[in-house]
């Protein structure tokens, strides 16, 4: 990393956790206390940045973590931003809307003494969307007793959302790959192979945007089966087959016409382990393991989701010479996205969707190009050379 001790040292801790408990009273009239807490890693960059969760699991080590991961996205992608992160412990599918809205606006009113557009800004997480961001705003701006639509991003647009912001982490994810078949395949994309596991937000809009470029999607999965054969699909008619359908397995859509029989399907597992030239994780964590890595053959893994390779996993592929664009480099079009929200709230500006992805494609461009140069240079992987990039513009800001 070249970066001194002292400064490692510092990184190892998030700087603030801020921990509460939030009264949520039910709609039978009783109480239950949720526990939940704010990260605030690092703030040398800017204000911390990073979203807040509702999911049963969330626990106090998780959010600490994904702060640290949010302050190195932020880095590598050179926004002036942070890392954060927030959670509640709770099941918000046990809880009627009423109940959501409580629990939103009491993790709100008890965090907002510690927090301004200034210092820490948070964003949707798993669970949390923008309408629930919607309700936090609105409870800030209560308590604050000013408007402050930059205190949150991930809104809606009436509420001062960035247009772009649902097509961003695919959009970014689409122009990480060009430059993957660019710089590190040096092939045209119509003779390029990609295989994308996952088929929400991030999925769905990374394989339209790869379509329409001309790379060949062979096979689109979601969580109850994958899709493949031997034409490229084309996922817009998959997306309106879904919609339809409710799952991808049935949807083998090529041209302009589908086959609904489910005769091209295959499972997730065999999806994983086909042969292609770029695999795309963009469902959940640890799907490439030590147990299933011996047989997984693509030659350049991008990773959308957070942590789709096991630590162990990737020693093994970094060994066979398989190519892996980190999740902080690779899925960081949302956060960009999420910046330039509270650039244009900041300045009470309103951008067109064109600019919005005109912007994040340089932003996206320029990130990759440093991390291809840091990775030639230092002869190491991308995922370290990411993070000595991250770490390097950290100490920099630390030091000053």
């Amino acid at each position: 990393m070249k970066v001194h001790p002292n400064v490692i040292e510092q990184l190892k801790y998030p700087q603030r956790v801020i921990e509460f408990t939030i009264p949520l009273k039910m709609d039978d009239g009783t109480m239950r206390m949720i526990p939940a807490w704010r990260s605030q890693y690092n703030n040398a960059l800017g204000p911390y940045k990073g979203g807040i969760r509702f999911h049963e699991s969330v626990h106090k080590d998780e959010v600490m973590a994904l702060s640290a991961w949010m302050a190195i996205k932020c880095a590598v992608v050179g926004i002036p931003m942070g890392g954060g992160k927030g959670g509640a412990q709770v099941n918000p599918r046990e809880l009627s809307k009423k109940e959501l809205e409580r629990l939103a606006r009491g993790y709100m009113r008890l965090l907002a003494p510690s927090i301004s557009s200034d210092t820490d800004v948070p964003a949707p997480d798993v669970n949390t969307n923008a309408v629930i961001m919607g309700w936090m705003l609105d409870e800030y701006q209560k308590v604050a007793g000013k408007k402050d639509p930059a205190i949150i991003t991930g809104k809606s647009i009436k509420d001062g959302g960035s247009e772009g912001r649902e097509v961003a982490t695919g959009f970014g994810g689409a122009v990480i790959v060009d430059q993957v078949a660019k710089h590190i395949m040096k092939k045209s994309p119509s003779k390029i192979t990609v295989a994308i596991q996952g088929f929400g937000n991030v999925g769905s809009y990374i394989a339209q945007f790869l379509f329409e470029k001309g790379y060949r999607i062979v096979s689109l999965s979601d969580r109850h089966g994958a899709v493949a054969g031997k034409d490229p699909l084309n996922p817009f008619l998959i997306k309106k087959c879904v919609e339809e359908k409710g799952y991808v397995a049935g949807c083998y859509c090529v041209g302009d016409v589908c086959d609904y029989s489910e005769k091209y399907r295959i499972s997730i597992e065999e999806q994983l382990e086909s042969k292609v030239d770029i695999l795309i994780p963009a469902a959940l964590e640890n799907q490439i393991t030590e147990d299933n890595v011996r047989r997984v053959r693509a030659k350049v893994i991008v990773e959308m989701a957070n942590g789709p390779i096991a630590p162990g996993a990737e020693l093994v592929l970094l060994k066979r010479g398989v190519k892996i664009i980190p999740d902080v480099l690779a899925n960081a079009g949302g956060v960009a996205t999420s910046y330039f929200e509270w650039v244009q709230n900041k300045k009470k500006q309103h951008w067109q969707e064109k600019a919005v992805l005109r912007k994040l494609e340089w932003i996206m461009i320029s990130a990759f190009q440093k991390v291809y140069s840091t990775a030639r240079t230092r002869k190491t992987d991308f995922r370290s050379a990411a993070y000595a990039l991250a770490a390097q513009r950290m100490a920099k800001k630390m030091k000053t």
